[in-house]
């Protein structure tokens, strides 16, 4: 941080109340004329206000770097969670000023802050604050302005803090330390979520251990229950370094946006989560992207660098403005992928006509892979139906309401008539929505 050497006339300003007082002496004098025994008092308040403003310039500007502001923030904001900022303020004056700090914040922010307050001389005091990134990229911090005053309160004195700072914004890594033990808890509550418990039922037996509630009663050891009189069950490993892949449509209907998220945020952050648990449970997870024009793929794994590589691809991602080429992800994703794989599909559908032109690439992927096509409630929608009708036009708007929601229901019959898997999910339940799945499918031994 480096305060910012300005011109010296440009770094005062004079306050409300000098003006005040200055107007209280012209007052003074006009009454002068009528009273003239009042002009030395109004000579007398001249001088007194000029040589207390005189005091109070020599106060603030005798040292050329009295007040700094750092800011703390870190390198990588997490997309769509709360980010902490804190800002450092020292005071370096032998007395106490009042103060009004500016942070200039990113464009992206639409916003500055302003904290007013008090400090005690040759004291340090942190501001804290949060912001809430909605869009992924490099985010560009500007200065923070110091505005300060002394006890006389007639001048203000400027300090520009050069704290220029860019600072990436990745999808929501924050959430990776939420659900890191997702594989490992039986149960998730948070804000009405449920994460299932998930027991793995594979042909490679493991160990024989007492049972706990809500372990299956399909694992019961009858012969181990009758040797030690209580009841035992078998446990059993989950497959592992099974290939699992989150497709991310990047076409124009991903651009709806959701409490400031769009859709392919939710998608990406849910994406990043998922990974995590999959690396973590043993399986290899990869990422394709595409669009009207390519796909990008990442092949999968498990090694260690394979979260970091997942998010630094993530990170970049946009959305386009065309329909994203089904035929294509179909035909580049036959010939990268020589095994069977689970492919995790976000994308959104918001009639049968848009699902019915993609069907016939989706099932020719569901031949070789199992495919769990993921798209998204329109919960704006949800609300209109719930809401109650008073006029026409309110009565014909929550008709059309309803049957875009029904459609959704309809696809979700017409994907499972050929054999694909679905989850249609609200927004903001997207992640834990998509990591129950996944349990479930490791489960049920699907993948």
């Amino acid at each position: 941080m480096q305060i910012s050497k300005n011109n010296f006339f440009l770094q005062l300003f004079f306050s409300t109340r000098l003006y005040m007082l200055f107007g209280a002496n012209i007052l003074l004098f006009v009454l002068a004329y009528f009273f003239p025994v009042l002009l030395t008092v109004a000579i007398f308040c001249v001088f007194a206000l000029l040589l207390v403003l005189l005091v109070d310039l020599v106060l603030l500007m005798f040292k050329p770097k009295a007040c700094s502001v750092n800011r703390k923030v870190s390198q990588r904001l997490s997309n769509g969670d709360d980010n902490k900022v804190v800002l450092t303020l020292r005071n370096e004056y032998g007395f106490a000023v009042s103060y009004l700090i500016i942070e200039e914040l990113p464009v992206q922010l639409q916003k500055d802050l302003e904290f007013k307050g008090k400090i005690a001389g040759g004291k340090t005091e942190e501001i804290e604050y949060i912001i809430r990134p909605v869009e992924r990229g490099v985010y560009n911090f500007g200065n923070t302005n110091i505005f300060v005053q002394s006890a006389l309160g007639l001048v203000t004195r400027r300090f520009i803090c050069e704290n220029n700072q860019d600072v990436k914004v990745y999808p929501s890594f924050l959430q990776l330390r939420q659900y890191e033990l997702i594989g490992h808890q039986q149960f998730l509550n948070e804000s009405g979520s449920h994460i299932r418990k998930v027991t793995g039922h594979s042909v490679e037996f493991d160990h024989i251990k007492p049972y706990t509630k809500g372990d299956d009663v399909r694992t019961l050891n009858w012969k181990a229950t009758a040797r030690t009189g209580n009841l035992m069950v078998n446990n059993y490993l989950e497959e592992k370094s099974q290939q699992v892949y989150s497709v991310i449509d990047k076409g124009r209907n991903m651009k709806m946006p959701f409490n400031g998220l769009s859709l392919l945020d939710y998608a990406i952050n849910a994406s990043l989560v998922f990974s995590n648990i999959a690396v973590a449970k043993g399986d290899k997870a990869g990422i394709v992207t595409f669009t009207e024009s390519s796909a990008s793929i990442l092949s999968a794994s498990n090694k260690k660098v394979q979260m970091s590589k997942i998010l630094e691809t993530l990170y970049a991602q946009e959305t386009q403005w065309q329909e994203s080429d089904y035929e294509s992800l179909s035909v580049q994703l036959r010939s990268h992928l020589s095994t069977r794989s689970l492919l995790m599909l976000y994308t959104n559908f918001e009639s049968m006509t848009s699902l019915q032109r993609q069907l016939p690439y989706l099932r020719r992927l569901a031949r070789y892979h199992l495919v769990l096509v993921i798209f998204f409630e329109n919960t704006e929608l949800k609300k209109l139906t719930a809401d109650r009708a008073a006029t026409i036009e309110e009565v014909y708007k929550q008709t059309i309401a309803q049957k875009f929601v029904y459609d959704k229901k309809l696809m979700v019959k017409e994907l499972s008539r050929y054999g694909i898997l679905s989850l249609l999910s609200a927004p903001e339940q997207l992640t834990v929505n998509v990591v129950n799945k996944y349990l479930e499918l490791k489960s049920r031994m699907l993948i």
